[in-house]
């Protein structure tokens, strides 16, 4: 693998970026949710330094979370129409896709989570209430990690999921697990361990929380939560740090490190089990709002926009808004106890 190249999406979104997936696999599709009301198809070419716009989809309200399904021809959004396949009451916040179990699973501010057969289009979802509003969502191959407000996590069994979706009379069923977030303010983020084994949390409060999903004593004594994303304040205004949100979380797929980017425009990469942060890239010009890794591991795309961080008024993501494609050197993003 060659060593490590930047560069960015053309013709990147007019407004702040809300989500970015990578299609499954060895694809190089990337997908771009933005509060523009579009979304945003491109190509990333290999070698060649570039990632080019396929198409963009329009809709009628801002998008606020996108993900592909069985293929690369096949994606899910969700956004303030507040529908996915099906009507939610409220804005529709988080969508994922389950292949193992062919299920899509959307989260809404009506405090609901609809289950989809994407097999059966037919098929009426089955939705389950939730005890607070879910601001992230995420799915391994076997859980899905649903973060609300209050520091509500719900863990929900996609196996039992699936078979509650298939009875002749369909109810919605406990979550596997109920946590309360290790981190004590709003969560900003949520990203599941490709190897099944856990979860890592982020908060608006520049923190990440790593967690098991065994509920063994010993395994829920390696949980731990650290600061980041955070900045020293100038002499002249006290010291101090200046604490930024932590807005994205994503797991490489081959080594299972991970890496956060913040509303302080950085990008770091975290070995989990080590406990280390393994590098921080160059700043980025605006806030960091979305990452992602290809299927193979071997790109991470960024989407950079304006924060809050600075206050609301006049904001404009447009030419402001970009999307940054990193091509990862061979070991770049390899953890200290990876093979």
């Amino acid at each position: 693998m060659a060593p490590a190249t930047q560069f960015e999406a053309a013709q990147p979104p007019t407004d702040a970026v809300s989500a970015l997936v990578f299609a499954p696999g060895a694809s190089k599709r990337l997908l771009v949710s933005s509060w523009d009301k579009n979304v945003y198809l491109y190509e990333v070419v290999d070698g060649a330094e570039e990632a080019n716009l396929v198409g963009t989809f329009e809709h009628r309200a801002p998008v606020l979370d996108v993900c592909f399904g069985a293929s690369p021809d096949e994606a899910y959004t969700a956004g303030m129409d507040h529908q996915v396949k099906s009507k939610h009451a409220e804005p529709v916040r988080c969508v994922v896709y389950s292949a193992e179990h062919s299920l899509l699973v959307s989260a809404s501010w009506d405090s609901t989570l609809h289950v989809h057969n994407t097999t059966d289009p037919s098929q009426p979802p089955l939705a389950i209430p939730l005890p607070g509003k879910p601001h992230a969502l995420a799915a391994s191959p076997t859980k899905l990690v649903v973060a609300m407000t209050a520091r509500l996590v719900h863990i929900y069994d996609l196996p039992t999921l699936a078979s509650a979706l298939s009875s002749p009379n369909p109810q919605p069923p406990q979550p596997w697990q109920q946590r309360e977030s290790s981190l004590k303010f709003l969560t900003r983020a949520v990203a599941c361990m490709p190897n099944d084994a856990g979860y890592a949390t982020s908060s608006i409060e520049g923190r990440v929380a790593v967690e098991w999903f065994e509920d063994s004593a010993e395994s829920q004594a390696r949980k731990y939560a650290f600061k980041c994303h955070r900045q020293a304040a100038p002499e002249e205004e006290g010291g101090g740090d200046v604490v930024y949100p932590v807005n994205a979380l994503a797991f490489h797929p081959v080594y299972g490190t991970f890496a956060s980017g913040g509303g302080d425009g950085t990008v770091a990469l975290w070995d989990a089990e080590a406990k280390r942060r393994m590098r921080q890239y160059q700043k980025f010009p605006e806030a960091v709002a979305a990452l992602g890794f290809s299927g193979d591991g071997r790109y991470l795309a960024i989407g950079v926009c304006p924060g809050f961080e600075t206050g609301m008024e006049d904001y404009s993501g447009e030419g402001r808004t970009k999307i940054f494609i990193r091509e990862l050197g061979e070991t770049e993003a390899k953890g200290k106890g990876a093979k």
